[in-house]
Order: C-alpha cells, then sequence, then structure tokens
C-alpha cells in the first residue's frame, strides 16, 4: 500500500524569547548558546491543544480535507493539557472530528512513532484512508527558567500532516527502540521541570541516533548516498551534525528551524518537514529521513519515499 503526506501545517506561539532575553537573568550569552546548541530564540506560551489544532487546521487546509475523511487522530506530545482526557480529545472538538484518537508520548522520539503508528494502523484491513497525525509541545511549561542547563534549549511549537492512501509514497523501513537504563539523564516527574544531564545525553544521543539511522538504511536496503532529505529531530545543531558525519550524509541533505525554535520536542521533525516543503525539497520519489531521539532514552527513525 502507498500512503502520502498530503499536507503539512504549523503553528507557533508569537512571543519570542532570545538568547539575549535569557542574558538578562542568567550567566549566559548568545554566543555561548548558539556554538553550544545552534539556538538563537525559541518560541514561547502555546498550549498544546491550541497550538495542535491550529497546525492541524491548517495541515487539512493544505490537504484539501474536510473533517469527515479523517479517520483517525494520533498526537505526539509528552505535554498534554490535562492527565485526561487526551489532549486529542480536545483537538478533535475544536475541528469537528468524530473519529478515533489518542496521545502518543515517546517524547523528542513521538513524531517517527507517531508515523510508523499511524501507518501500521492504515494498512490494516479496514484501515482509515486518511489519518490526522499531530506533534505539539508547550515544553516551556515544563522548564526551569533559572536552569541554564535546560532554559536555553527548549521552546513550544506544532506541526501536522494528513496522512493518505494514494498511489505516491512508501514507508521503506523503520527502526524503534529505547533503553530504559537511561531515565535518569533526561526526565521530568509529573508536576516539576526538566531534570538533565547534558553532557551524558549528547553523548547517547549521538550514539543511539546514529545506530538507528544506519539500521533503517540497512533494512531499506539504502546507502546513506541515496538519502535526499534528512528531517532530524530539532535538539542540538551539534548532534545532527556528528550523526551526519558519522553516517556520511552531507549537513547540506538536513532541513532545520532549530535556530529560530529551539527544541520542540514532538513538533520538531514536522516543523523541520515544513520547512524542507517550502524550501521545494520535498518532490516525488525523494528518499527522506525521518530521525528523533529523546527521554527514555528512545529513538525513532523512518526511511521513506516520498
Amino acid at each position: 500500500m502507498a500512503i502520502r503526506i498530503a499536507g503539512i501545517g504549523t503553528a507557533l506561539p508569537e512571543k519570542v524569547v532570545t538568547n539575549d532575553d535569557l542574558a538578562q537573568h542568567m550567566d549566559t550569552s548568545d554566543t555561548w548558546i548558539r556554538e553550544r546548541s545552534g539556538i538563537g530564540e525559541r518560541r514561547v506560551g502555546g498550549t498544546t491543544s491550541t497550538m495542535a489544532i491550529e497546525a492541524a487546521q491548517k495541515a487539512l487546509d493544505a490537504a484539501g480535507a474536510t473533517p469527515a475523511e479523517i479517520g483517525l487522530v494520533v498526537l505526539c506530545t509528552t505535554t498534554p493539557d490535562q492527565t485526561f482526557p487526551a489532549t486529542s480529545a480536545a483537538v478533535c472538538e475544536a475541528l469537528d472530528l468524530t473519529c478515533g484518537a489518542f496521545d502518543l508520548n515517546a517524547v523528542c522520539a513521538g513524531f517517527p512513532y507517531g508515523f510508523i503508528t499511524a501507518y501500521g494502523i492504515m494498512c490494516a484491513p479496514g484501515g482509515p484512508d486518511k489519518v490526522l497525525l499531530i506533534g505539539s509541545d508547550a515544553m516551556s511549561s515544563i522548564v526551569d527558567w533559572t536552569d541554564r542547563g535546560t532554559a536555553i534549549l527548549f521552546g513550544d511549537g506544532a506541526g501536522a500532516v494528513v496522512m493518505e492512501k494514494h498511489e505516491q509514497g512508501e514507508l521503506l523501513s523503520f527502526d524503534l527502540g529505547v533503553n530504559g537504563s537511561l531515565q535518569s539523564i533526561l526526565y521530568c516527574d509529573l508536576g516539576d521541570t526538566i531534570k538533565m544531564e547534558g553532557r551524558e545525553v549528547f553523548k547517547r544521543a549521538v550514539r543511539a541516533v546514529t545506530a538507528s539511522v544506519q539500521a533503517a538504511l540497512d533494512d531499506a536496503g539504502i546507502s546513506a548516498d541515496e538519502v535526499d532529505v534528512v528531517l532530524p529531530h530539532q535538539a542540538n545543531i551539534r548532534i545532527i551534525d556528528a550523526m551526519c558525519k558519522r553516517i556520511k550524509i552531507p549537513m547540506e541533505k538536513t532541513y532545520n528551524v532549530l535556530e529560530f525554535t529551539g527544541n520542540t520536542s514532538g513538533a520538531s521533525i514536522p516543523l523541520a518537514m515544513a520547512r524542507a516543503q517550502e524550501l521545494g525539497a520535498l518532490e516525488p520519489g525523494k528518499i527522506v529521513l525521518m530521525t528523533g531521539f529523546g527521554a527514555g532514552m528512545a529513538w525513532g527513525t523512518a526511511v521513506v519515499r516520498w
């Protein structure tokens, strides 16, 4: 079965917090943050549901899809509006959707997990013809804004896509995994803020994403040279660069919004996807690599023929 992404939508809060803004109340600077992360600013102030609804509506409009045509909603988030019900229920109410819906939490690896899950459900007997897949996270709501190690990294945002059965588009391979023994290096307890061992996360992330990408490429029978577009999780430009060097994929094939959004967790890959689309990189037949990693420590990679 062929399944394509028919429409993409994004949403970012209006409030911009620059590195210079952060330097007003903590020991840091624009140069220090950019050199260590590639981040120049981030957006803050959105809620997971409002951003998800805005991005989803834009994706529906771009795909020319009506609410009645959507057979499932998958919302990838680690910052739900409430413990329950699932935030996807609020999305359905706002967009007049009456299909099944659920939240999926694989933190920063959420979008690849969601894409693979939605693809599998669509391919099942009687699977829906169109699925609304959303990544939305209000990371500013769980950041300690006095902690230089985390406050400089995260931002709020959402990205959504409409997936539809079509003669164009194919999931060629995927790789999912988690190393639960590494939970302690990056976590957020209920009602608390993000705790992170930055150096250890960096080291482990490079290893995990490199191994995941290589496993997915090997399974697809595709060499690194054949990859046209890389949509990496937008956590740290140095992690992206290290992964590309190890896999031997030119950085020029990656599409990044990190400088302007920071780490938006489950939203980062669809935000990068929207950037690639704006630049005309997502042409039919192109080999597209999506890869994410995050707390858990979880990772996920999908190799797609666009």
